[in-house]
């Protein structure tokens, strides 16, 4: 069973991001702020959840939080300053879009910088232990999901509506064959004998 609270503070806010381990498209994170009586008996963390269930408990969230905020960062950023640095802004940037500000943060996983000098935790698989985590990590994937199945229109090719971006053999098989897009990540290893550039 999923908790409500880490904090005693009512005005506490999880946070999660979608699309770490991605080729292409960006790292998308979500902050949310849920009330003292929110319940939601199918929520989990979003990797355990069918894209239907996903889909299903989307606007429930939106509609029950406080506050939630969603932050998408592409491909250029994340190459600039790497995949984790990328995540973290991209939950920081979540996080101050929110109203009311939240007085504690707990973040899935075991890195975090802080933002505006507020407290707050790092969880490890937080996902499955806290609403608002769990509830993050819905709102990240759905609108990752989203995002990719619109560029996935530009691009057809690269079957992002299937693989999200993901390294899924068939997705480097396009890289392969097409080559690379705007939407990849030229700091990833997009093929497995990629040799990788010192560009130091």
């Amino acid at each position: 069973m999923l908790k409500l609270r880490f904090s005693e503070h009512n005005s506490e806010c999880g946070t999660d991001e979608a699309g770490r381990g991605c080729l292409a498209g960006p790292v998308t994170a979500a902050a949310i702020i849920l009330p003292e009586d929110f319940k939601l008996d199918l929520l989990n963390d979003s990797k355990q959840l069918s894209e239907k269930v996903r889909e299903k408990l989307k606007p429930i969230i939106e509609e029950k939080s406080i506050s939630f905020a969603v932050t998408h960062l592409g491909s250029k950023i994340i190459d600039e300053i790497n995949i984790l640095n990328a995540s973290i802004k991209a939950m920081q940037e979540s996080i101050v879009k929110l109203n009311p500000t939240p007085l504690y943060i707990i973040v899935d996983g075991n890195i975090f910088k802080p933002i505006d000098n507020i407290p707050y935790s790092t969880i490890i698989k937080g996902d499955s232990k806290y609403m608002s985590i769990a509830a993050a990590s819905v709102l990240a994937k759905t609108y990752r999901d989203e995002y990719m199945n619109k560029i996935h229109e530009e691009f057809p090719m690269y079957n992002w509506k299937q693989n999200k971006g993901y390294p899924t053999k068939e997705h480097r098989e396009a890289i392969r064959k097409y080559g690379t897009t705007k939407y990849h990540r030229m700091s990833f290893r997009l093929l497995p004998e990629q040799l990788k550039l010192d560009l130091e």
